[in-house]
């Protein structure tokens, strides 16, 4: 029977950076969504600040559930080192259409049922790539040394 090893990352600088970054995406997701819709609470538009912060949750839970997915991936990935043809499993596959396809169904239903516009959800979704942006941006600033 043989032994597999599983590498630990956490002891690589670049691994430790990299928690950092995405630690720091996750909060400025929902720092970003939570500032657009308080503008939107001031300027006097409580639906589009609705869908703004619905909109930034959802980014927020989309790359929570897409960091889990890669990280069960990588694991997968690892546990067959050295396999001649390695194979993804079914749930992997099945994780990703299920969470959009959920993404899709909540954005529906408030749309529908809230009257909230589909627009302001989409926009609140954009926190994501603001926060991924600012946080590429503070690492160029501060590089890890």
């Amino acid at each position: 029977m043989p032994i597999t090893i599983t590498p630990d990352l956490t002891n690589r600088p670049n691994f430790n950076a990299g928690l950092r970054t995405e630690r720091r995406i996750v909060w400025l997701t929902l720092a970003f969504g939570a500032t657009a819709s308080a503008a939107a609470v001031f300027a006097g538009r409580r639906l589009w600040a609705a869908g703004l912060l619905i909109g930034a949750v959802l980014a927020w839970l989309n790359f929570r559930w897409l960091r889990r997915g890669l990280d069960a991936l990588v694991a997968a990935s690892a546990a067959q080192a050295g396999a001649e043809k390695p194979r993804v499993p079914l749930g992997t596959y099945f994780a990703a259409v299920f969470r959009y396809g959920l993404i899709a169904l909540i954005v529906y239903v408030i749309f529908k049922l809230l009257q909230v516009p589909l627009a302001s959800m989409v926009v609140g979704m954009c926190a994501l790539a603001a926060a991924a942006i600012a946080a590429s941006v503070y690492e160029l600033w501060r590089p890890e040394r």
